[in-house]
């Protein structure tokens, strides 16, 4: 007797071993029709494999993640596979797993393959599709299937199925298993561990083959370089032109392309990871900082700056050097050619911070501590990895830590929170939720801590008024955390700041406050950011905004075009004046003037193409009347206004954005 246990508790018995397709046709036939695959025991796997054992199930279909993934990933590996032997028979197949949002197989093409191959492809896919072909999962003798697979040319297989033996990973009596396709016969074999939709008429998602890139066989760049082909699919065709329209608005913000249109910053291959940040890029991220610091200072925070280069032992005791070796840059101590140390360049904050904390004796009446720093760090990201901006080598984080007691974990968190919000609405930011992840399996510390700490957090949640959700296992290893996430103009979810709470790190360090009944204690060691990593969120502000910084934050906030060389002299008054009124929190605008031979239509081109907040044009008329012609980057003219006039409204909106108080 073999017991299934369905999502809603109900149980059905069977007499014999079952399967996925069974256990869908005894529900109903609306279900038998939908169902792509199943997951047993929290484990997929196609609907034909047989369940012998009690168990707990779920009938995946297309609504959800398990079915849609199974979609794609037939899709991939069985029709696109397909069409690509078909079209190209000298191809040579190598992996095609699923993505977010698609899918992906890389292959090695005898000539080079063009972006305008793929409508060609995705129409035989599509005539694929349309056969209706069964796809059944068979088990072949591993060598038997090697066979196959060199004459068909297909030399990756053969690897990847002795990397699997090695691995001692093989199925049951030396066996691997493998997808046919029913129609096409031996003309079409895949090695794959599924799981596959029964047959391909239960393909009803949409997809689209987007583009193509070169990838490294395995990623190593000392193999072959493959052509990886992309494409999206989504469970209609409504989700997938969302997603398109979304995609290219994406693209046309890219960051990668905005920030040296503007001149904001560059990368290049003799520092990979790491930016060059450029003049009117450096004001951005200056501006930031100034800013944070006012609202840290107010907030009761002091500054700190700790070294870049630190001894491995101090990783050794908080953890991170079992943790987090591989983000690890490693520099060698040496002295009269021997090595006398190891030194790894500063990935994070917090160790450091415990140190400054040591310094000196705390006592109760100290705490909270709250210390901040805009910390230099390195992390060794591979190399395939890094993404302009949003993924480097070199960040600042806009980080601090406070030092509390176990009674404050509550308040502090709820401070926190509160100014995380001032700043995210003063930076644009209104969309936005919480993930509370509670603790994972490789962790450090008593389930006891792990308690107070997880549900101080939740408590937080709850008081916060935010949406939030749980995480369960995406802690880090010496504490829970909770982690903002942004959701930009284009609908794409950002996660920047995090809250994380950890009674290890200070046991660890040795980090002491004396107690108000004299007895040591450990105190509370609170990880906190707002924005994450400067560059990250430069990145993130670039593409929800398009490069049309709040005025703020924009390098240039006005520029002055005169109309002829005969107004030069009255813009560079007006230039000198709105420089010099005090209207940001540090004093005058800034403030160019647009001299060029150029026609004035072509310099408000320029600017707006530059995305200058404001135009002020000017001509005789203005220079007579003592006023300004104000153009916003948008082209919409507001016509001539006093220039005091115009400093109050440039100043009111400064002060309004950033919560500065002149």
């Amino acid at each position: 007797m073999v017991r299934i246990t369905l999502p809603d508790n109900s149980v059905k018995e069977f007499a014999a071993p079952t399967t996925g397709a069974e256990i869908a046709a005894g529900i109903g036939a609306g279900l038998a029709k939908a169902a792509l695959a199943i997951e047993v025991d929290g484990k997929p796997q196609d609907l034909s494999e047989p369940i012998a054992a009690d168990a707990k199930v779920n009938i995946a279909t297309v609504k959800g993640e398990l079915g849609l993934d199974t979609m794609r990933h037939t899709v991939a590996a069985q029709v696109l596979a397909r069409a690509i032997k078909e079209m190209y028979p000298g191809a040579k197949l190598a992996i095609g797993p699923t993505v977010d949002n698609g899918f992906y197989y890389d292959v090695e093409f005898s000539a080079p393959l063009s972006s305008e191959d793929l409508p060609k492809i995705e129409e035989r896919m599509h005539a694929i599709i349309k056969e209706g072909n069964s796809v059944t999962r068979e088990l072949w003798d591993a060598e038997e299937l090697k066979a196959h697979f060199k004459k068909t040319g297909d030399d990756y297989k053969l690897e990847i199925i002795d990397d699997v033996a090695a691995k001692g990973q093989l199925l049951p009596g030396g066996k691997v298993s493998a997808y046919r396709q029913g129609n096409a016969g031996e003309n079409f074999i895949d090695l794959c561990v599924g799981p596959h939709v029964p047959d391909l008429g239960k393909i009803t998602g949409a997809f689209k083959l987007t583009n193509i890139a070169g990838a490294y066989w395995r990623g190593d760049s000392a193999n072959k370089q493959l052509t990886r082909i992309y494409g999206v699919m989504f469970a209609t065709q409504k989700e997938l032109d969302a997603y398109l329209v979304q995609r290219a608005e994406a693209e046309k913000r890219d960051h990668r392309k905005i920030g040296p249109a503007l001149d904001l910053f560059h990368f290049q291959e003799e520092a990979p990871g790491q930016a060059f940040w450029h003049p009117a890029g450096w004001t951005i991220y200056t501006e930031l900082t100034d800013y944070l610091r006012r609202k840290l200072d107010r907030a009761g925070y002091v500054e700190v700056n700790t070294p870049k280069l630190v001894d491995k032992v101090l990783y050794e005791k908080s953890g991170h050097w079992a943790n987090y070796f591989d983000d690890l840059f490693l520099v060698k101590d040496e002295h009269e050619g021997k090595v006398v140390g190891i030194h790894a360049l500063k990935p994070m904050n917090c160790p450091c911070h415990v140190q400054v904390f040591n310094v000196g004796i705390k006592s109760y009446r100290d705490l909270p501590l709250r210390m901040a720093e805009f910390g230099s760090c390195m992390r060794n990201e591979s190399h395939g990895a890094l993404h302009g901006l949003m993924r480097v080598r070199a960040f600042t984080q806009d980080d601090a830590h406070i030092f509390c007691t176990t009674e404050q974990i509550q308040e502090e968190s709820i401070a926190f929170c509160a100014l995380l919000k001032e700043v995210y609405a003063d930076l644009g930011f209104e969309n936005y939720f919480l993930k509370l992840s509670t603790r994972p399996e490789k962790r450090i510390g008593s389930d006891e801590i792990w308690d107070i700490a997880e549900n101080a957090l939740m408590e937080t949640c709850k008081r916060t008024g935010m949406d939030w959700k749980i995480s369960p296992g995406d802690g880090a290893f010496y504490g829970p955390k909770l982690e903002f996430t942004v959701r930009d103009s284009i609908g794409r979810d950002w996660q920047l700041g995090t809250l994380q709470v950890d009674f290890n790190m200070p046991q660890r360090l040795d980090a002491f406050y004396t107690a108000e009944d004299g007895s040591k204690q450990h105190p509370v060691m609170l990880h906190r950011a707002i924005l994450g990593s400067l560059e990250r969120f430069i990145g993130v502000l670039i593409e929800n905004s398009e490069g049309k910084f709040p005025v703020w934050l924009s390098p240039v906030q006005a520029i002055v075009i005169p109309i002829t060389d005969k107004q030069n002299d009255y813009a560079d008054d007006v230039a000198a004046k709105l420089r010099a009124a005090a209207v940001t929190a540090t004093g005058g605008l800034r403030v160019e003037v647009d001299a060029s031979n150029e026609r004035m239509q072509k310099k408000i081109l320029f600017a707006q193409q530059r995305k200058i907040p404001y135009m002020l044009v000017v001509g005789d008329k203005e220079r007579e009347a003592g006023t300004v012609a104000v153009r916003l980057r948008d082209g919409t003219d507001l016509g001539a206004v006093k220039l005091e006039a115009f400093m109050e409204r440039i100043g009111g909106e400064i002060a309004a954005r950033r919560d500065v108080q002149l």
